[in-house]
């Protein structure tokens, strides 16, 4: 009797160790009672959200769409683990509401109560409410609204999932300015240091606070999963393959895609918010192709104003004997008048010294002296400078008639999905480098001329 005993205490200990140890085995025996396992995509955010728990890394941001349980995995089962492996840690947790945080927060506080001994967790009886609870060891769990008051206190952990409620309140400028302002100020500010946050969202617009902390300095790792899968997918999906088919089918999806209309759906459900002001482009009609077209190439850049949030971007475009066009590689950097030429010659020494380089020249001296600064540092390329005529769109439409009639391709790289989505956005998104890089780059490769004659620019360049 005494050895059975004995064994069962230690297969009871074992259990405990795996759960705390393992995030998926933790997940998996919460949920069985339900009859439910974690799928595929799951799996990848168990792994995201250990790695984040472990000091990997300590900014994650989960973009997935709705229904998708993501919520389930990072909001419910992820902070009693974390707790479980860390008692004496803090954990803030904020969503759109208040209410919606504080019903977080019920779901957490009832795993702790149903599981906590799996886990060798235990709530602190005289600190348990819904809101705001503490745990034996010495950690808490905090749950606020947006804006809520949260001073005073300090978080080894932020999670905030579902930070904006509405397509409405996505659309209002001012609403993304006081969303990202508490973020800044009062909610990062509460951090310890060596803290952890994690962003669980849908995306709603293009300037949302995924999007915002997308663009920052800060060093974000994005788990981004369309509900249709589109190339590079993170989970290996062929192309078109839905997300979660055992609970939502193509079919279904196509359905929703039908009911929302494509600005809604590629925002909720792909993750790839657009302005309204956008469409000029029919990026569905580019093709992402594995293979280098051969015809003639040319790079044409487009340059940062200022080296504050402003990017210089140069598109290297091909234009087949058939007539048609790839879009072969994309260069894009923010830096410096130094580092925007390095990063030039650089390319240009790359591309090789057949292809003519193209640049803008802004009126006035200035835009002159610039363009004949970069013209010398380039010696030994073909360079050709004009200056900028008509708007932005005006420029755009010839190049934007060729995508839309399915002429052009897309050379599979990295940058792909940064500017397919500046098409997509153009003319009324946050950015349109790439876009004017490949207006001047389609100019250009209508009007090559042999190299031979290539020397007749402004600056007389052989």
């Amino acid at each position: 009797m005494q050895n059975w005993t004995n064994s069962n205490v230690k297969t009871e200990k074992s259990l405990r160790n795996t759960l705390r140890e393992s995030l998926y085995e933790w997940a998996t025996a919460a949920l069985s009672p339900q009859g439910h396992a974690p799928a595929a995509h799951h799996r990848l955010l168990i792994r995201e959200l250990e790695g984040l728990a472990n000091g990997r890394w300590d900014r994650l941001m989960l973009l997935l769409p709705p229904g998708s349980a993501k919520s389930t995995y990072a909001s419910l089962l992820f902070p009693p683990w974390f707790l479980a492996n860390k008692p004496y840690a803090h954990v803030i947790a904020a969503s759109h509401t208040s209410s919606l945080a504080r019903s977080f927060g019920r779901g957490v506080r009832s795993l702790i109560e149903e599981h906590g001994s799996r886990l060798d967790l235990w709530l602190d009886p005289n600190n348990r409410s819904a809101g705001r609870f503490g745990v034996v060891g010495g950690g808490s769990y905090f749950a606020t609204g947006v804006r809520g008051p949260i001073t005073g206190r300090r978080a080894d952990l932020l999670l905030i999932d579902d930070p904006v409620k509405s397509q409405a309140e996505a659309d209002s400028g001012t609403a993304r300015d006081h969303l990202w302002d508490w973020f800044r100020s009062d909610l990062v500010t509460r951090l310890k240091p060596g803290g952890r946050v994690v962003l669980v969202m849908t995306r709603w617009h293009p300037d949302d606070l995924g999007g915002r902390l997308l663009q920052s300095a800060d060093a974000w790792r994005v788990v981004r999963l369309p509900a249709f899968a589109e190339s590079d997918d993170l989970l290996g999906r062929s192309p078109g393959e839905p997300l979660w088919p055992e609970w939502e089918d193509a079919a279904a999806l196509g359905r929703k895609r039908a009911v929302l209309g494509d600005r809604t759906f590629d925002a909720l459900f792909q993750q790839s918010p657009r302005t309204a002001g956008g469409r000029l482009f029919k990026t569905a009609n580019l093709v992402v192709v594995e293979e280098r077209a051969r015809g003639v190439s040319v790079r044409a850049w487009d340059l940062a104003a200022s080296k504050d949030g402003d990017w210089t971007a140069g598109v290297l475009l091909t234009k087949t004997a058939e007539g048609s066009y790839q879009v072969t590689d994309v260069r894009r950097l923010q830096g410096g008048p130094e580092m925007v030429v390095q990063a030039i010659r650089e390319t240009a020494s790359r591309d090789g010294s057949e292809i003519a380089i193209g640049l803008p020249q802004d009126p006035g001296q200035a835009g002159r002296a610039q363009v004949l600064y970069m013209t010398k540092a380039l010696a030994g390329y073909r360079v050709v400078s004009s200056r900028e005529s008509g708007s932005k769109e005006t420029r755009a439409m010839p190049v934007a008639s060729q995508v839309n009639a399915g002429a052009v391709t897309v050379l599979k790289g990295a940058w792909n999905r940064d500017f397919i989505e500046e098409l997509q956005d153009f003319p009324g998104g946050a950015k349109d480098d790439q876009v004017d890089a490949l207006s001047r780059a389609f100019s250009m490769v209508l009007d090559h001329t042999p190299a031979a004659r290539m020397q007749r620019t402004s600056f007389g360049v052989r």
